[in-house]
């Protein structure tokens, strides 16, 4: 006979995991770095990054 396995509830967290606030479009941006300078724009720009998911973006001033 075959093995029996042991199937457990999952939890909250599992049960809603990819309905986050980030996948929404609900991110948590903090400063990367206050100041940079990107050569292709010839300006300072300031990179953003998502605390939750680390996604990054960028801002030309």
């Amino acid at each position: 006979m075959g093995e029996v396995l042991p199937f457990k509830r999952k939890t909250a967290a599992e049960k809603h995991k990819g309905k986050s606030l980030c996948r929404s479009g609900f991110h948590k941006w903090k400063i990367c770095s206050a100041k940079q300078f990107d050569v292709k724009q010839g300006k300072l720009v300031t990179r953003y990054r998502c605390e939750r998911c680390g996604a990054e973006k960028v801002q030309a001033h």
